[in-house]
Formats: C-alpha cells, structure tokens, sequence
C-alpha cells in the first residue's frame, strides 16, 4: 500500500524531482526561525513559504499540512540535540549527563518548544520517529549500554532524565516570560505586597529564605546551569542506588 497525506511524514517520499526546490531540513529551518523571532503562533504553512520566496501551493508539494511543518520542526530540534559524532563519552553516566545537556541546550535555544510540541496532542509527535529522532534514541541507549542496570531500569533512567530536562526547560522559559513581561513597578509592587505578607510572621520559612543570600541568585543565569547540574547529579545517582 503506498504512503497517504494521512500517514506521516516520514513514510511519504519527498518530491521525486531531480532537484526538489526545496528540502525538509530548509523548511524547517525557516519555519524555526520565524517561531525563534515572532512566536510558534506565527508558524504557518503561508508564512513559511513567504520565508523562502515560494508560492503556499509549491510549499503543498513538500508537506501537506501543518502537522507536518511541526513534525520537521521537531525533528530539527532533535537534530541540534545530538552530540556529533565520536564525542560521546565512554562512562556511562557521563555520557547521560552529555545527552541531556545537548538537549537542555537546544530547547533554551528554542524556549517556545516544549511547551509547543509536546503538549499539542501528537500534532508534533512524529517528531520522534523522524530521523533525527530516531538518532537521538540510538545515541541515548548507546550512552546507558554498560550502565549495571536492566533494560527496564535503563529506558526508566532516559525517561526519567527527559522529564528532567523539560521540565528545567519549562520552568526557565516561563521564568523569562514572566520577567519580559513585568515591569519595574509591576515588580515594585509584587515586593512590597510579599512584605506585607510575611510582616505578621504566618511565614517564618519563606521569611527566612528571603533573609538567607543564596536565595538572591535563584534567577542568576549561572546558578541555573549550577541547579541543572545539582540535579542532574542526584538523578543518575539515585539511578545506581535504587
């Protein structure tokens, strides 16, 4: 049975001219480019074509809807997560760690992903079957081969990581919203009316936080890759320990 619009992307050859005007890599290279500048919401298939000089309908001959742009947009990203080829580390757990910060790296370069892709009920999905996510799988259990854990415990570890990472990326890309968003009397007020909340004491833990000077570095650039490696570290572990 040959390949539909229906099925994804990846099972679909790409226009079998000669030389195709366009390639998948360039589409969605463009298409990641107007969502780094302007916004996922501003991702469309008219836009991308704009991007590259084309007609929409020439664009139809390479993808055939949305849900494909989104699909070679993930896979890219998965693309900027692999570690080239021959760097991986050869310790086990040092070669985890290097996974997951190549990944960590590429979303913040894409801070609008996570919550785009991976919540939009499989509409980016696919993402993981294309090539590059299927080399980001290969390279992931080629990093926890000689772990002395199972199969089970294994694949556990790289979700459990994965999970990790988004929700670091997650939590970083909201924390930037929020500051882009806020201005200087915004924050002004939100002080004084925390101040106003620990003045009675209901708060002792939260009031000695705000006393204590490591809290002062919490949004420090530095001290988020320092809390990402923290991390990081007790995860894999607790991966030899459980």
């Amino acid at each position: 049975m040959s390949a539909t619009a229906s099925e994804p992307i990846w099972t679909r050859p790409e226009p079998g001219t000669r030389k195709p005007r366009f390639s998948r890599s360039q589409i969605a290279a463009a298409a990641l480019a107007i969502a780094d500048s302007e916004g996922f919401e501003a991702v469309s298939i008219r836009r991308v074509a704009a991007e590259l000089g084309a007609g929409t309908m020439t664009l139809y001959r390479y993808i055939s809807a949305k849900a494909d742009l989104i699909t070679l947009m993930d896979d890219a990203i998965m693309g900027e997560s692999l570690i080239p080829a021959g760097e991986l580390p050869a310790d086990w757990r040092e070669a985890v760690a290097a996974v997951a910060r190549a990944t960590r790296t590429a979303l913040l370069r894409h801070p609008w992903a996570v919550p785009a892709l991976q919540g939009r009920g499989g509409a980016g999905q696919d993402g993981a079957f294309g090539p590059n996510g299927i080399r980001h799988f290969e390279q992931s259990l080629a990093a926890v081969a000689a772990a002395p854990l199972d199969t089970t415990a294994k694949l556990d570890l790289l979700t459990i990581v994965d999970d990790y990472v988004f929700g670091h990326v997650l939590r970083v890309a909201e924390q930037q919203a929020s500051s882009d968003a806020r201005t200087a009397a915004d924050g002004a007020a939100i002080a004084r009316y925390i101040e106003g909340l620990l003045a009675d004491g209901s708060y002792p833990h939260i009031s000695a936080l705000a006393d204590d000077p490591a809290a002062g570095s919490m949004g420090d650039p530095a001290e988020l890759d320092r809390r990402f490696e923290r991390g990081l570290a007790a995860l894999l572990d607790g991966a030899v320990r459980g």
